[in-house]
C-alpha cells in the first residue's frame, strides 16, 4: 500500500465526490478511481458506497479514516523532525475555546518570532477540541481545565486561572432571581457550562431553561436584550461591564474558579514549531505574573 493511496482516499472522503477530489489533486478522474479501487483490492473490502449523488464511506471506510489520519500524521511528524529546530517552518494547527481573551497576544508574539510558520486557529468547546487533538487533527489546543488531568493520552500545561461570573442586563436583579431566568450557554462540552450545571445542581435549581448559542458575541447581544443570563469569564466581558452594558454577579469560588490549559497529544512527535509555541505560552505566563507550574 502506498502513502499516496491513503492521501487520495482522505481527499475523496473529505470532498464526498471523486471528480471534485481529482480536480483538487490536479489528477484525472480515472486515475483517482483506479487508486481507490486498488486500495479496496488491497484491503479486500469496499471503502465507499457509490450512488447517484456521489459517494459515502462504508463502515470499513470510516475505520480506515482513523488509521489513515494517524499514519499521515506520523509521516508529517517524521518530516518535521528533520527541519531546523531554530527556524521552524511548516503548519501549526491550534484550537481554542472562544473566550481566551489573552490568546491574540500569544498568537501575535509567536507570529512575530516565527514568520515561516503557517499558523491556523480553530475554535470550539473543550470536549470537541480534546477529541481533535487526540485524533491528530490539531497539534494542540487551549481548553478549560477539568481537575488535575484532562486525559491520560494528553500532556497538559497550565496557562492561567480565571473567575467565572453570572452576567445579566442592567436591570436590578439578585442572584436568586437570576437562577429563574433562561441561561444562555455554549454547546454541550463547554467547561463553563459544566461549572454552571454543577452550581445549579448543588443549589437544587431544576427549573432553569438552557438556550444554546454558538458564539460569545451572540450570547452578549442576547444578554443586552434581556433574553437571559450567562456564565462566562470576567476577563472576556470586562469592557462591557466597565461601560455599563451588563452587570456581573459573583458566586462562590468553588464554582467560579476555572483554569485554562494547553494540551497536546503525548503520542505525537513534539515538533519544533509546537515546542516554540509552548515556549511562547510560558514566556507570556511569566510576563503576566502567573505562577502555575507546567506539568
Amino acid at each position: 500500500m502506498e502513502l499516496k493511496d491513503l492521501y487520495i482516499f482522505m481527499k475523496v472522503a473529505e470532498s464526498g465526490n471523486i471528480s471534485k477530489a481529482a480536480k483538487e489533486l490536479n489528477y484525472v478522474q480515472s486515475n483517482v478511481s483506479a487508486r481507490i479501487q486498488r486500495l479496496e483490492e488491497k484491503l479486500n473490502t469496499p471503502v465507499f458506497h457509490r450512488h447517484n449523488r456521489g459517494i459515502t464511506l462504508t463502515p470499513e471506510g470510516k475505520q480506515l479514516i482513523t488509521y489513515a489520519e494517524k499514519i499521515l500524521s506520523l509521516v508529517s511528524d517524521m518530516e518535521k523532525a528533520f527541519l531546523d529546530a531554530d527556524t521552524p517552518t511548516g503548519k501549526l494547527n491550534i484550537g481554542s475555546v472562544e473566550t481566551v481573551i489573552q490568546l491574540p497576544f500569544i498568537l501575535s508574539n509567536y507570529n512575530k518570532k516565527y514568520q515561516h510558520i503557517d499558523l491556523s486557529l480553530t475554535t470550539g468547546v473543550s470536549e470537541q477540541l480534546i477529541d481533535e487533538v487526540l485524533n491528530y487533527r490539531l497539534d494542540g489546543a487551549f481548553i478549560t481545565g477539568r481537575g488535575n488531568r484532562v486525559h491520560p493520552d494528553l500532556v497538559q500545561y497550565d496557562v492561567f486561572e480565571e473567575e467565572l461570573v453570572l452576567i445579566s442586563d442592567t436591570n436590578p436583579v439578585t442572584v436568586e432571581e437570576l437562577k429563574r431566568k433562561p441561561f444562555l450557554v455554549f454547546h454541550s462540552g463547554c467547561g463553563y457550562r459544566a461549572k454552571l450545571e454543577e452550581w445549579l445542581r448543588d443549589e437544587q435549581v431544576t427549573t432553569s431553561k438552557f438556550m444554546e448559542l454558538g458564539t460569545l458575541e451572540t450570547i452578549l447581544g442576547s444578554v443586552y436584550s434581556g433574553l437571559g443570563v450567562s456564565f462566562v469569564p470576567r476577563s472576556s466581558v470586562k469592557y462591557h461591564e466597565e461601560r455599563g452594558f451588563i452587570q456581573c454577579h459573583s458566586i462562590s469560588k468553588e464554582y467560579s474558579k476555572i483554569k485554562t490549559v494547553f494540551i497536546r497529544n503525548k503520542e505525537a512527535f513534539l515538533t519544533a514549531s509546537l515546542e516554540k509555541f509552548i515556549e511562547t505560552i510560558e514566556e507570556y505566563r511569566h510576563k503576566e505574573g502567573h505562577e502555575f507550574p507546567f506539568k
